[in-house]
Order: C-alpha cells, then structure tokens, then sequence
C-alpha cells in the first residue's frame, strides 16, 4: 500500500514534533514516523524530568542553609514523594497516551514503527511505502553512549532513563561522566543521601567549560560529600551480585550498589538507508547546508545533524527547516553562539568560545573574572552564593567573544550575555546600560565598571574594569 502526503517527519522527537505541528498549522498533510516517545527524550528522560529532580533538591540544600539563619530548620528529604510527584506532574507513564491525541488534534498522523528511506521522496515503515509531495525530514535524535568497558555488557548498570525511573535510590552510586549530566544527577542523588563517586576522564569535571567554572562546581560537590575521581578512566567493570566494581586507570576501584553511565550521547543512522536517498554523513551524522537541508526534497534537524546535540538548537533547526520548506527564504543557519546550561547548584551559564580556545585562534583578548560574592547582589544572598562571571573580550574590536555565569541563576544571568555575545555589543556599550540595582545580571555591569569605577572596587578591589581597557576599540 502507498501512500502519498505532503511532508514525512522520521522522528517525532521534540524537533520532530516541532516541525510537524508547524507545517500542519500551515496547512500541509503530515505523517510523523515514531517508534519511541512523541517529543523523545526532552520532556521523558531528560531536560524536564531531570530540571524537576534539580529543583527538588535545590530546596533540600536551600532549607539546610536556612538553619542557624532564620531559626531552626530540619529537612527530611523523601525520595519517594518526590518520584511519585515526577511521575504525576512531569512524565506520566512514560507513553504516548497525551502525545499522540495531540499530535493528532492538529490534523496531523502518527505511525509507530522503524522508517528507512527507500528512495529520495520515499519512506517504508511497517511494509507500507509513504510518498512525500514536498520533504522528508530526518529528525531521529540519538541515544545514551554506551562505552566498551569490558565487563560492563555482564553488568545491570544504569543509564539516565533508569536513573529517572527509579522508585527507591541505591545507597551508593557510581557515575561514569562528569559532564552535565554526569554532575547534575550526581549533587541531585547526593542531596536524596546517596553516596555518590563521580569518575571523569579528563582532569576536571565539565571538561567543556572555563576551569574557574569547573572549579567551583568541584569545590560545591565535594563540600556536599560527592568523591570525585578526576583524570582517570574506567578500565573494567565487574559485580560480586551485591555490588559493582569499577576498575580504573591508576590500579585503584570504585565500589558502588549502582552504576551510572553518563558518557554522552551517540547518533546511529544506519537504519534509515541514507544512500536509498543520496544523503551523505560526516563522521556520523548527516550533512546539511545553512538551510537544514541534507539533499534536494530532505532536510535533517537535531542531534543527527552534529551540530550540538541541544533541545534548543534542535528547536532552532527546526524554525528554519520549516521556513524553507514553505519557501519563506529563512536567514542561514548560525551556530556560533551556542548557549550552555548546567543545572548544579552553583548553576553554569555560557556562551561563545573560552579563555583559551580564544587565545588558540589567535584572538587577541583581554579577560576579567568577577566573583559572585563580591557583587551587591552577592554579597546580599549570603547562602549558596559561590560563583563568577567571566567575560572574555576581543580587545581590537572591543566586544565579547564568550563569557560565563556561574552562581544562583547561573543560566539566566547567561540571557543578557548570550545575546551581547550574539549581535557583538561593545563592551563600551555594555558598561553605559542601566542595570536593576542589587540584581545578579547586574554583576555584569559590576564587572565592566559600569557606574563608574567604584561599583567594581568596592567589594572586589582585584578586578579592574574591563571597559576601561577596551572602551576605546575601533568600531
């Protein structure tokens, strides 16, 4: 059986699904190709269920900070309440029961199954063969990495849809990866009264991140308990059936009940047939120009394409992939002022390049790190305000090129930075705003002396005004 629509979306994650009831609302027909969960990991596993868990925990740490500040506080943290809670309000039953309706309310249909390309407007899926009037779009996302550690396929170990899903907590866990994930679940089961090890390959957690930024992330977890392993890899993993082992590179073991892996995600696009289609890969994943396209009639969006493996640039991709399928001539695709958020407590904000990928591109940069304590704001919050913003600036053209926020609304402190960072405001510019005075995103303007010289010395008498040294920058 044929059958003949306007556009076939193969992955009806949330970029998936995004482009759907966008091109259904402009009136083309849709059928989503899913085989998983409608909206994919975001909403199940992942941003929203694990933001849910961080603010639950934030509140635990918070309470125990109130005690001995605004009288006599006990916290009694329920892993239970809170499980039951995510299941109620966050991710249901973990199915398509609300997804598809409303998937299907706005005219759209879903088919449940596995789709491979069969030609370059073509889609077999459940021996039926699907025909795309105006575009395919590949929207298949990725899956957790699993990484060949021998003995790990003996072992029943966690990934983040299990660590989610659990009902009771393990008395003690180990994490392999401390990246986002790995740090954010980490200080979340640590503050639930798990003892948690977190193992990173690399010397300090957050690898991708500024090293102050790291560093105070470090210094948080390890004051709540958390024993971090650092520069050291899992070189095999065993299990006597009543705890794992994990063996690593400097001849010592970390022993746990639990085992988490936490090592990133990985893209598999074997299945969908891409050559049935003329679409190529790069290491992976799919090639796509500046318009989301990967070959005439087909356009890719999300993890599949590499850019980022982000729900906010799967979102991004998938405004321009529809723009250009309804022939609207979107603007190109710009990738290089990504935004990052890591939900610690103290929360990571960034954006644009580092310190030090600067400087190896041969920009010519001038830096200044301000910390959080020694802003107004700062200085008022007392509890749990450990951070910085850092700002790096292209001192020949005078504007910011990648800047960091690090403290108690790391990431939305990033807001005004990101788009600073985004359209190339000069820093001179920055330093004349207004800023809402004792706010946190008014460290920034502490920071880049704005006010004057005092509202930078008077609390940090180390940190000179970056403005003052690249105001006069050509313009």
């Amino acid at each position: 059986m044929t059958e003949k629509v306007d556009v076939i979306v193969v992955g009806v994650g949330t970029g998936g699904e995004d482009v759907s009831l966008q091109l259904l609302d402009a009136g083309l027909s849709v059928v989503g190709i899913e085989p998983r969960l409608i909206g994919g990991e975001c909403p199940y596993w992942a941003c929203l269920p694990t933001k849910f868990l961080v603010r639950n925990a934030n509140l635990i740490q918070e309470a125990r900070r109130a005690d001995g500040l605004v009288g006599k506080v006990t916290v009694e943290p329920s892993w239970e309440l809170v499980s039951e809670r995510l299941r109620a309000q966050v991710t249901g039953a973990w199915d398509n029961t609300y997804a598809k309706p409303r998937f299907e309310s706005r005219g759209g249909r879903v088919v449940d199954g596995w789709a491979r390309l069969v030609g370059p407007d073509s889609v077999e899926v459940n021996g039926e063969t699907i025909v795309a009037d105006r575009a395919i779009v590949l929207a298949t996302g990725s899956m957790p990495a699993i990484p060949p550690i021998p003995g790990l396929d003996a072992i029943d170990y966690w990934t983040t849809h299990d660590a989610i899903a659990a009902k009771v907590l393990p008395a003690s866990l180990t994490i392999l990866g401390g990246g986002a994930v790995g740090c954010e679940l980490g200080q979340v089961f640590s503050r639930f009264g798990v003892e948690v090890t977190i193992v990173e390959a690399a010397d300090h957690l957050l690898p991708t991140e500024e090293p102050e930024a790291s560093s105070l992330v470090e210094e948080a977890l390890m004051a709540e308990g958390v024993t971090l392993r650092r520069g050291v890899r899992a070189t095999a993993v065993a299990s006597d059936g009543i705890s794992v082992g994990v063996e690593l590179s400097d001849g010592t073991t970390a022993r746990s009940e639990r085992l988490l892996i936490a090592t990133g995600r990985h893209v598999d696009t074997t299945g969908l047939h891409l050559d049935a289609a003329g679409v190529t890969t790069t290491n992976g994943f799919i090639d796509i120009d500046d318009h989301m396209r990967a070959t005439e009639g087909i356009w890719a969006i999300g993890d599949v394409t590499g850019k980022s493996l982000f729900t906010h640039v799967a979102m991004y991709q998938a405004l321009i992939a529809v723009e250009d399928i309804l022939g609207l001539e979107p603007a190109p695709a710009d990738y290089r002022t990504i935004p990052r958020a890591t939900f610690t407590d103290p929360e990571v904000g960034s954006v644009g390049i580092t310190e030090s990928m600067a400087r190896a591109t041969g920009i010519d940069v001038d830096v200044v790190v301000k910390q959080v304590p020694a802003t107004f704001r700062g200085w008022l919050h007392q509890t749990g305000n450990v951070g910085l913003i850092k700002l790096v600036a292209d001192r020949e053209h005078g504007v910011l090129v990648g800047a960091t926020a690090v403290g108690p609304n790391g990431a939305e402190v990033l807001g005004m930075l990101a788009s600073a960072v985004h359209h190339q405001v000069r820093a001179a510019d920055l330093a004349r705003m207004i800023y809402a005075f004792p706010t946190f995103w008014g460290g920034v303007g502490e920071a880049l002396g704005a006010g004057g010289r005092g509202a930078t010395t008077v609390l940090d008498p180390d940190t000179a005004p970056l403005v003052a040294r690249v105001a006069r920058a050509p313009r």
